[in-house]
């Protein structure tokens, strides 16, 4: 979820606990501001205009942007030795989005392939929150723009970063069909489990954090269903919701400096969710204002999200536990548009190369796990290859293994040889002499079944949640899934 850049990087001179406790709220206040202020439409199809490119760039590329008719702000770069081929980039998420500089902070991040030669296209998404198959239309809008202006490439690869991962497989399931539109795709670190089961960890984290903490809401306060995340008029900002998880858990202090119940709740919430504990304050506030935002905005009030059924363990009273914490049931309505929204159904039959960081404290690398039993369960594994290392971050991976993986992806399909996860691994070199920011491939790991690391909920193992079947009886249905 590389977005905020600047804010980011001025809290990096704070000390570890404060910079998390910090940086946390910088990306939840983005996740309202976006999720406030839909973009206006636009009519029309105005060509792109230039403008001034990331200073990375300055000297080796034409920058473009504009702003498509759905209301997306897009962006886009043709080096001045261009290869041919072109990438359409699927950014992350699904808070940050509709800010006109946010497909250019996205291209100055992966800069990297443009310094490779390939033309960059990316969207901002034509709005705030949550909507894989909205946003999985203005990533195909901006594949056209370029089109248009600069005529066919000759070739068109898709990179998806995050929940970009999620919203790029999709554009493969729904437009990589058909002929030339789509080459190949890059998946980094991608959210691949879809929307049904990708954020079941942040529903038990609702859950029992108000179980352990009893803060949110408080005695005091009005009640509510834990599945809203918060209720459609609430006033709490970010802020005062890492406020209640420090007020509760001690998480800003070393731990020399917590209360006992701080230290013991901490340790409860940590392991019955099986969250990292660095990870844990981003995951409560997506855990409160996204999940506002996918009840009230995107699915009318009706709830997606159950833990009926979820055996809660690894906590000091297990049995306290699951006897106390809140459970409920999603309306079968709004887990139907969740799933036909973002759930995939494997129907791809483009070469897909995947990176995770096997230590991905965001998206975990279990996902590819899931991602491979979706695409088997279609009979399209053959179509894939899954890469990993052992860094320990989501949104930075090495530029010398982002433009390594982009070129095993290129050679594959001009020359019709699949690699391997040692090919690959062993070609690194040759980029890391340019980029010098290491290779990380462990090319032995095979990632554990995605309910390892995140509770299955009843019937909730096999693969994959939508199939081709359901996605084309639900197609036929007036106003299934969510409203662009």
């Amino acid at each position: 979820m590389p977005r905020a850049d600047a804010a980011i990087r001025s809290l990096r001179r704070l000390a570890p606990r404060r910079r998390t406790a910090a940086l946390t709220v910088v990306l939840a206040t983005t996740i309202l501001g976006t999720l406030a202020n839909p973009t206006a439409q636009s009519a029309g199809w105005p060509q792109p205009g230039p403008i001034a490119c990331p200073p990375g760039l300055a000297a080796k590329a034409t920058c473009y942007a504009g702003r498509d008719p759905a209301g997306a702000y897009y962006t886009m770069a043709v080096p001045t030795h261009w290869n041919g081929s072109l990438v359409v980039h699927a950014h992350g998420g699904p808070d940050f989005s509709y800010d006109s500089s946010s497909p250019t902070e996205d291209l100055e991040r992966w800069e990297v392939m443009v310094d490779e030669g390939y033309a960059w296209a990316g969207s901002s998404y034509r709005r705030g929150g949550y909507g894989v198959r909205m946003a999985a239309a203005d990533t195909e809008n901006v594949r056209r723009l370029f089109t248009d202006r600069f005529g066919r490439p000759d070739r068109t690869y898709l990179h998806g970063q995050s929940y970009g991962g999620n919203v790029a497989a999709k554009v493969a399931e729904t437009y990589g069909r058909k002929h030339g539109a789509y080459d190949g795709v890059l998946l980094t670190n991608g959210l691949l489990a879809g929307g049904s089961r990708g954020y079941d960890h942040r529903v038990d984290l609702r859950a029992l954090y108000q179980y352990y903490c009893k803060n949110l809401p408080r005695p005091t306060e009005a009640q509510y269903p834990l599945w809203q995340g918060l209720p459609a008029d609430s006033t709490l900002t970010p802020a005062d919701v890492q406020e209640r998880l420090q007020e509760c858990t001690g998480i800003e202090t070393e731990p020399a400096a917590r209360t006992t119940a701080q230290q013991r709740n901490l340790d409860d919430i940590v392991a019955a969710t099986r969250i990292p504990e660095a990870s844990l304050a981003t995951n409560l506030q997506y855990a409160t204002f996204l999940f506002q935002d996918i009840v009230t905005k995107r699915l009318d009030g009706r709830n997606p999200f159950t833990n009926r059924g979820v055996r809660y363990d690894g906590s000091h009273d297990d049995k306290a536990l699951n006897a106390g914490v809140a459970r409920f049931s999603a309306d079968p309505s709004a887990q139907r548009d969740y799933s036909y929204d973002s759930d995939l159904t494997g129907r791809v039959t483009l070469p897909v190369l995947t990176l995770h960081a096997i230590d991905d404290p965001q998206v975990y690398v279990e996902h590819e796990a899931a991602y491979r039993a979706v695409l088997r369960s279609s009979g399209q594994d053959g179509h894939l290859v899954q890469t990993f290392t052992t860094e320990s971050t989501h949104s930075e991976l090495s530029d010398s293994e982002y433009a390594n993986s982009l070129s095993a992806l290129d050679t594959w399909v001009r020359s019709g040889r699949k690699p391997t996860p040692s090919s690959i691994a062993r070609s690194c070199g040759d980029f890391d002499n340019t980029y010098g920011t290491g290779c990380f491939y462990d090319p032995t790991y095979r990632p554990a079944p995605y309910a390892t690391q995140v509770r299955p909920r009843p019937g909730g193992r096999h693969w994959p949640v939508m199939t081709a079947a359901q996605e084309r009886a639900w197609s036929r249905i007036d106003g299934v899934g969510i409203a662009p």
